[in-house]
């Protein structure tokens, strides 16, 4: 019985999810396409010693040369089944 209830659990999370939410995921992977991200931090504490971060985060997408549009369009199809509600390069919070 406890077989048969994870398999459906396994077998529900992998159909399509609704098209905001696909494009809420696909629009990150379309900023990666764009351009690396990242942070750098340097600091100092109380005892004079110093530390550092960096953050990078760098998509095969984006060392392969994609369009982000496309990834876009492409990310939103595989995850929900429909295209996208309008392209990438039209929305209001891409910055190109």
């Amino acid at each position: 019985m406890k077989r048969s209830v994870v398999l459906m659990l396994l077998l529900a999370s992998c159909g399509p999810v609704s098209l905001p939410q696909a494009e809420r995921a696909c629009f990150e992977r379309a900023r990666l396409a764009q351009q690396p991200r990242g942070t750098v931090g340097v600091g100092v504490n109380s005892n004079g010693k110093t530390s550092g971060l960096l953050d990078l985060q760098v998509s095969t997408d984006y060392l392969q040369g994609r369009d982000p549009a496309a990834v876009y369009d492409q990310c939103v199809y595989q995850k929900s089944g429909l295209p996208p509600s309008q392209p990438l390069y039209s929305r209001p919070d891409w910055k190109s």
